[in-house]
Formats: C-alpha cells, structure tokens, sequence
C-alpha cells in the first residue's frame, strides 16, 4: 500500500526446524535503493508500531537489505 515496493512474497522456513514456533519471512523488492530510503524514513516507523502494538512481545523481527544479482 506504500507504493514503494514493486512485489511481495511471504514464506514459511521449513528446516531448520524452530522448536519454540513457526518462522515466517516476508520479502519485499524495490525497483530502486530511493524508494527502500523513503518506506525506512517515512512508513517503516508506523508500520513496526502497528506490529508491535497487534502482537506486542509475541514475535521476533529482524531485517535485512540485499541486493539481486
């Protein structure tokens, strides 16, 4: 809905196995680095909230930026 991103995917992690729950991974694609600047300054803030305030302490996040080779 931010516009700033060109497609979506979410995924299950399959092995290895998390014995304490499921892991998900949600992929997000850019056509440029300026758009992943502008989600980070002006709708990730929002959006982490809005997880933090459905789940609270019930989930773990972590992100990570690559590049498509």
């Amino acid at each position: 809905a931010t516009g700033m991103f060109t497609t979506s995917s979410l995924h299950e992690l399959l092995e290895p196995i998390d014995e304490e729950g499921f892991t998900f991974v949600a992929q997000y694609k850019c056509s440029n680095l300026e758009n992943y600047q502008n989600y980070i300054q002006n709708f990730a803030p929002i959006l982490r909230q809005k997880g933090f305030d459905l789940f609270g302490n019930k989930f773990i996040a972590f992100r990570s930026l690559l590049q498509e080779l």
